[in-house]
């Protein structure tokens, strides 16, 4: 069995082409060890140290590292595992991987069919010349759903225009997590925190192309999404610890932890780079 490889624009990222079938349709994303549990080829990825994310599509398997670790030492080791599974003849994925939500939340099928027929002949090639993949959840109240993995955060401006310039009927575009009922929203502190991420902390980090999402609120707990300059930031946990964080705990004395959900291993032409200088904008 003779496995190519593939360098991405991410120095980080390397594909595998097995040379037969990852998956028989879709795409599957591991973002930790914690969640490859239905995948037996992605836990034995994860055992690599080093290891920060994986990634199947019908055809490859992505592979990303950490920044100080070495290509020269996972590569073999990787290529072991890959050839192992498959000359066994085991699937990559025993469980189904998928959204929250429905893929069929759309308004008007015509509508979303073309939105769909976008979203595979132009968009997901672009996101997986880098080893990413955006793929289409739903449309409802004029807003697109989709689930953007890797580098496909990073096309979230150019999707909705694009989409709103061959769709009219198209006024937005949204991560489809966004789209499940959240109640922890609607509280009294959900609210407040609301207000502070639209009134005092994304007007700073927007002008470091950057963009922090409420995801939910539990009893607490504050969960945040850094997405923009934010996701694959070199700053990103200086500007959660010392910024955010303390911004939300004085907003809302009774929140004792503030947690960060992003995927940063997916981030992509991030604002800051560790070592190049720069800091948190608060």
């Amino acid at each position: 069995m003779f496995i190519q490889t593939e360098a991405l624009a991410d120095q980080d990222a390397l594909k595998f082409l097995p040379g037969q079938p990852v998956l028989p349709s879709g795409t599957a994303h591991f973002a930790d060890a914690e969640s490859s549990a239905g995948s037996p080829l992605a836990q034995r990825i994860f055992e690599v140290d080093g290891v920060t994310s994986v990634f199947f599509d019908p055809q490859s398997v992505t592979v990303k590292k950490r920044d100080d670790t070495d290509w020269t030492a996972l590569k073999p080791l990787i290529l072991g595992i890959i050839m192992e599974h498959f000359t066994a003849g085991g699937p990559a994925v025993v469980a189904e991987q998928g959204a929250d939500v429905p893929d069929d939340t759309g308004e008007d099928s015509e509508i979303a069919a073309k939105i769909k027929d976008l979203i595979d002949t132009r968009i997901r090639p672009a996101a997986a010349q880098d080893g990413g993949d955006v793929i289409y959840r739903g449309f409802k109240d004029g807003v697109v759903l989709l689930e953007m993995i890797g580098s496909g955060t990073g096309l979230k401006d150019g999707i909705e225009n694009m989409l709103r310039h061959y769709v009219p009927e198209v006024t937005g575009v949204s991560d489809y997590r966004d789209a499940i009922p959240k109640p922890g929203l609607e509280t009294p502190e959900g609210k407040l925190i609301q207000a502070l991420l639209d009134e005092r902390v994304n007007p700073s980090v927007a002008s470091h192309g950057g963009h922090i999402s409420l995801v939910d609120v539990q009893n607490d707990t504050v969960y945040i999404r850094l997405e923009g300059g934010c996701q694959g930031c070199g700053m990103a946990d200086v500007t959660l610890k010392q910024g955010i964080e303390t911004e939300i705990k004085r907003a809302v004395p009774n929140i004792t932890a503030v947690l960060d959900v992003t995927d940063h291993a997916g981030g992509s032409n991030p604002y800051y780079q560790p070592g190049k200088g720069g800091g948190s904008p608060f």
